[in-house]
């Protein structure tokens, strides 16, 4: 990942992603459509909250480390109204899967997406 720490909570992160998503699809239209569709469904509300199941993706975000991710579905948690609590539960079951790695990204990222994202929410 590029760009300084403080990118991570800035929106600079996400808006590259996004950014990024976007040239993709436009490279590969069907299969972007494709992507994007699938992914708007399997987040959709269902037997499942969309706020549990941002929970389910920040836990398996920060278990593979995947630093976009894990920023995307913590502020995820935040528009669906988890909680602190909620979000460092999420992570902390996540851990006790994936062990230390998965808590290091959880007390260090994740908490500054919280900060971050809670007060510009």
């Amino acid at each position: 990942m590029k760009g300084r720490r403080s990118d991570y909570v800035d929106g600079t992160i996400l808006h590259e992603y996004k950014q990024g998503l976007g040239t993709f699809t436009q490279q590969m239209p069907k299969v972007g459509q494709t992507f994007n569709a699938f992914t708007e469904a399997c987040f959709a509300q269902g037997a499942l909250s969309k706020k549990e199941k941002q929970l389910i993706a920040l836990g398996i975000s920060v278990a593979k480390q995947d630093e976009y991710c894990t920023i995307y579905h913590t502020k995820g948690c935040i528009d669906e109204g988890a909680t602190e609590e909620q979000i460092f539960e999420a992570c902390a079951v996540a851990a006790a899967l994936a062990g230390g790695t998965t808590m290091s990204q959880a007390v260090t990222l994740v908490r500054q997406c919280i900060d971050e994202f809670t007060r510009t929410h």
